[in-house]
């Protein structure tokens, strides 16, 4: 366990926690100390500082990152993580409560995404049943070219939904 002697202050920010360094974070998670930095500075995750200006991050913060990472794993957007975790506490040990409400909000990012999985299934499965193999000429998914005016990229990729969503 870190003592306050160590840390200056910042352990009366979290007390009766034990404070990891970033190295230890690290080490426990396997997330790269960049990843740690990025994801405090976008809120995804908090850390406070001591006396030396050190970061120190309560250990309960090690199953919240598990988790950033799971996601990130799954192709889930930092943003979409970001809100599934908003009723998880920082700044103290998340209780069960706050851990159930996370995981109405993991529920709607996965069915969100299971969604947008399945509908593009479904038009690639009709794309190839096609035939045609031209995308400037299909008249089932691209009539005559319409997605050259909306810009260039794959266009199919992002459902209507999908995007809904990110912009909440």
């Amino acid at each position: 366990m870190l003592h306050t002697a160590e840390h200056g202050d910042c352990a009366n920010e979290y007390p009766g926690q034990e404070l990891l360094s970033i190295g230890q974070v690290s080490d426990r998670t396997g997330v790269a100390r960049s990843a740690l930095h990025y994801y405090e500075e976008i809120g995804l995750i908090a850390a406070t500082r001591t006396a030396g200006n050190q970061r120190r991050f309560p250990r309960h913060l090690l199953r919240r990152i598990s988790l950033i990472t799971v996601g990130s794993k799954l192709g889930i957007p930092l943003s979409d993580i970001k809100r599934a975790l908003a009723p998880v506490p920082m700044g103290k040990i998340p209780t069960e409560n706050d851990w159930l409400r996370a995981t109405d909000e993991w529920k709607k990012v996965l069915e969100a995404r299971r969604r947008a999985i399945e509908e593009l299934e479904d038009r690639l499965m009709g794309c190839i049943g096609c035939g045609c193999l031209s995308m400037q000429a299909c008249s089932l998914l691209n009539p005559e070219d319409q997605l050259a005016h909306e810009g260039a990229g794959a266009r199919r990729l992002e459902t209507p939904g999908a995007v809904a969503n990110e912009s909440e």
